[in-house]
């Protein structure tokens, strides 16, 4: 399984285009909003965009790259058979997942740190202390992004995965996260949905370690669906093995 993980990391460190989405375009969005934020002042003395509150929703939208590169990378090696030649090996299903989330998850923490790092120096006031705790709190919206990344890999193509992880997935978690605006302009009804979903949960989360504090009830509704979508990722890939 370790040699399958590395080969994995390297076909992923060479697809440089997902790299630059992943890892550039959430910097260039923080960068940009960070630029209005100075000149759109609210009338009630607050700024639109506060990097405190922009940052760690910036961080939990660039990890919906992260779905879309692990999906393409497994929807690939199922469209060229290399995953059917690798079927004869002793790995069970979730070796496989593993290998594949294995670089990923990595790949996911140096997102956000990066995106963290970028608003420090942009101006966020928070302490080394909050950083951590909150690259912490966003481990379950990694693990979560990555195993909806390897569900749509084990059960689609690679132009399906496009369109529901680099389409669909991306605007579900900018719109539906409160990263950009305040989910209170749905009502009451829409937003009480909005947070039955892991989204806006995590966002909050995020927000609320990166300020020294802790909320463990979003914490544990974004852990659940992480853990779902992994059993359900097994079980796709399984179906597929058992074809193959």
């Amino acid at each position: 399984m370790r040699y399958f993980a590395v080969r994995n990391l390297k076909e992923m460190l060479r697809d440089r285009l997902t790299l630059f989405f992943g890892l550039v375009f959430p910097l260039i969005i923080l960068v940009l909003l960070y630029i209005l934020n100075l000149n759109i002042p609210t009338a009630a003395g607050m700024t639109l965009f506060e990097l405190e509150n922009l940052a760690p929703g910036i961080a939990v939208f660039g990890l919906s790259f992260i779905a879309l590169f692990g999906g393409m990378l497994i929807a690939r090696d199922r469209s060229e058979a290399f995953l059917t030649r690798l079927y004869s090996s002793p790995l069970r299903p979730s070796d496989f997942l593993a290998a594949y989330t294995l670089p990923l998850l990595p790949l996911a923490l140096g997102q956000s740190l990066v995106c963290l790092a970028a608003a420090l120096v942009l101006g966020m006031d928070a302490s080394a202390s909050g950083i951590i705790m909150c690259l912490a709190s966003l481990l379950p919206s990694a693990v979560l992004f990555v195993g909806i990344g390897l569900l749509c890999g084990s059960c689609m193509t690679d132009k399906q995965v496009g369109g529901i992880c680099g389409a669909l997935l991306t605007n579900l978690s900018a719109w539906l996260s409160g990263t950009w605006f305040s989910l209170d302009l749905f009502g009451k009804t829409a937003k009480r949905i909005i947070y039955y979903l892991p989204f806006a949960n995590a966002v909050d989360a995020a927000r609320s370690a990166l300020n020294g504090g802790s909320d463990w009830k979003k914490l544990l509704i974004v852990a659940i669906y992480a853990a779902s979508v992994f059993v359900l990722a097994v079980f796709a890939f399984s179906r597929q093995m058992k074809k193959g």
